[in-house]
């Protein structure tokens, strides 16, 4: 059986000698185990012979670059032969991922009981977008759906405007993926004291719904939701928005706490702000203006320049190649080298322990899988 991709020796191995097999495709599943293996998981992706996870072809490099550091193994769990090599595997694995809807692992033989009754410890998760109980469950969606009932959707875009999407997938990730990381993690050290795994039931919809603290807190004092662009985080504030500059660019202008716009006033030479109301709503829109005006009489680097070191949290808005060539971002050491191309390292640093260094995304079928031994 070929080795494990390397971990960095030094410290504590975090997750070395853990194995997951990872039946999951497309973005949120893929996302997951790839911050598993940053953090030294062997996983293994179980895929099916007839071309692979759905990524491989509708999007390469986004496939390139959320399955680095895993292996992949082709099987075909419709096929009986090839089922009891995966509950075999399985048998011998610290945890297995998928994101079927509910039943479907079931029907082919490979449900959490099954497995469970071979492995005893198995951390089963199921990252779904609603998860393995309700009315919605059987229910087909993706990001933009999650996000709608959700709330995010209503919430997001200007005051007075129609809602607009996100720049990247909330439901997705954040909802999905990282919280469906947590999952497994508590699961496997649950496992690990107790002897026994345990059935993880992710949905992307649950995980969205509660990242929405500022809403909720808003809808707990008022009894209702702002509108869109009008709740204190979300534009309603003139203190906290952005603001286009005279090239075009924009700003965004972050002084919440009295300590931060004052020392915003005072960079602009504008104490007399310091006596104006920060308040949401009408009261705030003559002080926005002035603001609008303020910022479109010189370019988004001037006032970069001008401001950055002003403590008084004020910064660029900056495309996604602008952001990878900050001097911040490389001094972290985030970005590495993908066969010529950008991407991005564990953004976990560690003291006493080491992140995973990741082999490129594995070709299909390129793992010749053992069911016992590691």
């Amino acid at each position: 059986m070929p080795e494990p991709p390397p971990v960095a020796d030094g410290g504590n191995p975090l997750l070395r000698g853990l194995r997951i097999l990872d039946l999951t495709r497309l973005l949120p599943g893929p996302f997951c185990t790839l911050y598993l293996a940053q953090l030294g998981a062997d996983v293994v992706k179980i895929e099916d012979p007839d071309g692979g996870d759905y990524t491989r072809t509708l999007a390469p490099e986004l496939f390139a670059l959320v399955n680095r550091g895993k292996r992949s193994m082709a099987l075909d769990l419709r096929k009986p032969d090839d089922a009891e090599r995966f509950r075999a595997l399985a048998a011998d694995a610290d945890a297995v991922i998928e994101s079927f809807r509910p039943g479907v692992m079931d029907r082919l033989g490979c449900g959490y009981e099954t497995l469970r009754a071979r492995n005893p410890r198995l951390v089963y998760a199921a990252l779904t977008g609603y998860g393995h109980t309700g009315p919605w469950k059987d229910r087909a969606g993706h990001d933009l759906n999650y996000c709608g009932y959700a709330g995010v959707v209503d919430q997001n875009g200007p005051a007075g405007g129609p809602p607009v999407l996100s720049g990247f997938q909330i439901a997705d990730l954040a909802g999905g993926a990282l919280t469906c990381a947590i999952g497994v993690l508590a699961a496997l050290l649950g496992a690990r004291t107790s002897g026994q795994g345990c059935f993880v039931d992710c949905a992307m919809l649950d995980g969205t719904l509660a990242l929405q603290a500022t809403t909720l807190a808003t809808l707990r004092a008022l009894g209702k939701p702002l509108p869109r662009g009008g709740d204190m985080l979300t534009g309603g504030l003139p203190n906290y928005s952005v603001y286009e500059c005279a090239d075009g660019r924009y700003l965004a202008l972050a002084a919440l706490e009295p300590k931060f716009w004052r020392n915003f006033c005072l960079a602009v030479e504008r104490p007399d702000w310091l006596r104006r109301p920060l308040a949401i709503g009408g009261a705030g829109e003559a002080l926005r203006a002035e603001l609008a005006a303020l910022f479109k009489s010189k370019p988004r680097d001037e006032w970069e320049r001008l401001l950055a070191h002003r403590d008084c949290c004020v910064s660029a808005v900056l495309a996604p190649d602008e952001a990878l060539a900050t001097e911040q971002i490389r001094a972290r050491g985030l970005i590495e080298d993908d066969h010529g191309k950008p991407a991005v390292r564990s953004p976990l640093r560690f003291v006493g322990a080491q992140t995973a260094t990741l082999a490129p995304a594995p070709a299909l079928g390129e793992t010749a899988l053992k069911a016992s031994g590691r």
